[in-house]
């Protein structure tokens, strides 16, 4: 069965947006850069993404990523394709093992 990895929701400020839900939440932060950042809650991660970097999204981890599209490596190791749901909506598939 599929995952859903994470959901990513747009900001204009990635520390300030950081900082705002790792202190009113019982989150980690998992990652970070200056286009976006990963935040690690119990069941699923929360990425924020700047708004000229990257759609709002959600992505969904899948063993046969590939057969949605070409796969792009990423700084942090994963490799994924978007694609758009019949909706319009964005949709990451994360190639795991």
């Amino acid at each position: 069965m599929d995952k859903i990895h994470h959901i990513a929701i747009q900001v204009k400020n990635i520390k300030k947006a950081i900082k705002w839900y790792v202190e009113k939440f019982d989150a980690n932060l998992d990652y970070e850069d200056e286009t976006w950042a990963l935040i690690k809650f119990d069941n699923i991660s929360l990425a924020l993404v700047m708004i000229d970097q990257h759609p709002p999204h959600f992505a969904i981890e899948s063993k046969n990523a590939s057969a949605f599209g070409h796969l792009t490596r990423h700084r942090d190791g994963t490799a994924s394709v978007y694609i758009k749901d019949p909706f319009g909506n964005a949709v990451e598939i994360i190639e795991i093992e």
